[in-house]
């Protein structure tokens, strides 16, 4: 399997690299390339070990990314231990998984160029401005991660090195076409049914549920009347909105503020312009130049800036519009470049070759965006609104500190709370978790609702942040403990469940006589039966797998039938509790696919067996390896 990697990871070439790289850089951004240090280590795969820094990097990172797809749902997610300790695992988990990928790549043989990790830079978005990389913007990025550059380019070629076995592995599995028309036809297929719904209600008069069944099923399912626990809560709610009213705003406070931020209130000149770059080896330098003055006095004779740049400039991506760099100030650009552009006066004008580290550059200045300021009178109602908001954040923040203090200080009720915050205090309903007001559904505020300290020693709470600018404090008004409710409190419910579930055997036992009369070809005697209940077929043209109005259980009957005679009928169970014959009349093949649509479904055919393949794979590595796990310190909770 090994030398099919091999095999695998070299054919694909330079060409995936870059774009697993991307991705890579998209996904989980510069801040996962970290500098590792030396320090505790949680786990030792074949005797090289993983540290505590790269587990919590790793927890770090994923974090952030969850918490921006899902926000709050997340972070209250985050308020449950055991949903922390198994996402903790699962990144451990991924940890040894690249770990064993790492090892494979270096078994294998597989490297990664120089050419290839300069090129990987040049393409990641993160170190690009305007769509060209920036080396200013790359040194930059790199400090801010405690990176130098040869650290940074160590751990990129490591990644990327591991990213050819990877994509071997998932990039060896295919489809035929056979395959994906047959994927195709089955999903695009529909059929000619038609069913009986049989209610169970019909059938109910008939159905007697003695004591002893009643009973017995409440002993088999005592745990499902187990009544919740409940609390009432007494609480008071603080935000910074609150505090606005209690603000006000002096025309000194407005004119301190403006000049403290005047940068705020001042765009600074831009420019637009293109380029044609020109990119210099060791031994072209003096060729290149020669061709950059040989463009110059083409410009200068009235060619036409953009056909010379898409012709000529090795930045391929400003090439297609015409070298177009799209607006930039100063601070920006490579300060050679940045010098030649600003000191252009005129639209239309171009430079002269200019040399940067880049290459050489033809530039030319397409538009100006001069220095703008806003008075203060402009922006006078955008600033006393953030100066008000900025007075009412640090009220808030000294009310937050006297609110804990006094919460404290006076545990066994929330008056001087109240009257400290000059809010009244509001109560609940008693609730359970899973009926809790929206403000209390989160794990955060469940978790403290219904704790031992609340509940037993009727305390305050210590205040409760539920954003920045929002606090509570609460205590438990009422508690209910969790019981278990005898029989005859919930006999009733048991009666009309076990009636229902009686009421539908016997429904389908009646559509099973009816289904045999049809299967023997006796369709008079089944015609008969319909008619005692009333009851007439419904037919639907052209039901499809899914999106239908149908039952779900009647359709996914519908279609494992065949439309063979005596064998194009059966009887289902429906999840309103009643009951149906189902019949296929007819079958309706689509056509073939379309060449784009047929090389849509191998592809994702393709990629569903890459994706079991290398589950499978890193199980194999697993099983071959030696892993030892340590004790994990938590993760920092931040």
């Amino acid at each position: 399997m090994l030398e099919r990697i091999r095999e695998g990871s070299q054919g694909l070439g330079a060409k995936i690299i870059l774009g697993l790289v991307i991705i890579t850089f998209a996904l989980a951004g510069v801040g996962s390339y970290l500098n590792a240090k030396s320090d505790q280590p949680v786990a030792s795969v074949n005797g090289e070990e993983i540290g505590q820094a790269s587990l919590e990097r790793a927890y770090q990172n994923e974090r952030a990314r969850m918490e921006q797809q899902y926000g709050d749902a997340f972070i209250d997610m985050m308020a449950d231990s055991d949903y922390m300790r198994t996402f903790r695992r699962n990144l451990l988990d991924r940890l040894i998984a690249e770990k064993l990928v790492e090892q494979a790549a270096e078994e294998l043989g597989l490297r990664v160029s120089d050419q290839q990790v300069k090129q990987a830079i040049i393409e990641t978005p993160s170190f690009q401005i305007a769509g060209a990389f920036n080396n200013d913007r790359y040194q930059a990025v790199l400090r801010q991660n405690g990176l130098q550059p040869k650290d940074f380019r160590d751990i990129l070629r490591q990644d990327m090195t591991r990213q050819q076995v990877v994509r071997a592995v998932l990039g060896s599995e295919f489809s035929l076409e056979s395959e994906a028309q047959l994927a195709f036809r089955l999903q695009q297929q529909t059929r000619d049914l038609a069913y009986l719904s049989i209610p169970a209600s019909a059938f109910m008069s008939d159905v007697e549920v003695s004591d002893e069944e009643l009973n017995a099923f409440y002993q088999s399912n005592i745990s499902q009347f187990d009544t919740e626990e409940k609390v009432s809560l007494r609480y008071i709610e603080v935000t910074v909105d609150d505090m606005l009213s209690r603000v006000q705003v002096s025309e000194e406070e407005l004119e301190e503020y403006y000049q403290l931020n005047a940068n705020d209130y001042r765009s600074e000149e831009q420019r637009r312009a293109s380029h044609i770059l020109l990119e210099v080896g060791e031994d072209n330098k003096d060729e290149k130049m020669a061709l950059a003055q040989e463009l110059y006095q083409r410009l200068q004779d009235g060619a036409d800036f953009a056909e010379l740049a898409q012709e000529y400039s090795d930045d391929t991506f400003s090439a297609e519009n015409g070298g177009d760099l799209d607006w930039f100030g100063r601070d920006v650009m490579d300060p050679e470049f940045e010098q030649a552009t600003f000191a252009l006066q005129q639209v239309g004008e171009i430079t002269e070759p200019v040399e940067t580290e880049f290459g050489i550059h033809l530039i030319k200045l397409t538009d100006i965006q001069p220095e703008q300021v806003q008075t203060l009178d402009e922006v006078r109602e955008e600033i006393a609104a953030q100066v008000q908001r900025d007075k009412a954040v640090a009220e808030f923040y000294d009310l937050h500190e006297q609110i804990a203090q006094v919460a404290f200080e006076m545990p066994d009720n929330l008056e001087e709370v109240a009257e400290l915050a000059g809010k009244s205090v509001q109560s609940t309903a008693l609730f359970s978790r899973s009926s809790a007001p929206e403000l209390f559904a989160s794990n955060q505020m469940q978790n403290v609702a219904f704790s031992d300290e609340l509940i037993l020693d009727r305390v305050n709470s210590e205040v409760i942040d539920i954003s920045s600018e929002h606090l509570l404090v609460m205590r438990v008004s009422e508690h209910q403990p969790q019981r278990t409710r005898p029989l005859d409190e919930v006999e009733p419910m048991i009666y009309e469940q076990l009636q229902s579930q009686k009421a539908q055997q016997a429904a389908r036992a009646w559509a099973n006589e009816v289904l045999s009369h049809y299967q023997a070809g006796e369709d008079q005697a089944a015609q008969e039966k319909l008619a005692e209940m009333s009851l007439t077929w419904q037919d639907h043209e052209g039901v499809m797998r899914y999106g239908t109005a149908l039952p779900q259980s009647v359709v996914e009957q519908g279609f494992k039938l065949p439309a063979q005679s005596q064998q194009n009928m059966a009887v289902v169970n429906t999840t309103d509790g009643n009951v149906a014959i189902v019949k296929v009349d007819q079958i309706h093949n689509a056509d073939a696919a379309e060449p784009a649509m047929l090389a849509q479904i191998s592809e994702q055919l393709a990629e569903g067996r890459g994706q079991r393949v290398y589950t499978d794979f890193i199980e194999a590595l697993k099983a071959q390896a030696d892993i030892e796990l340590y004790a994990v310190q938590p993760a920092e909770t931040r």
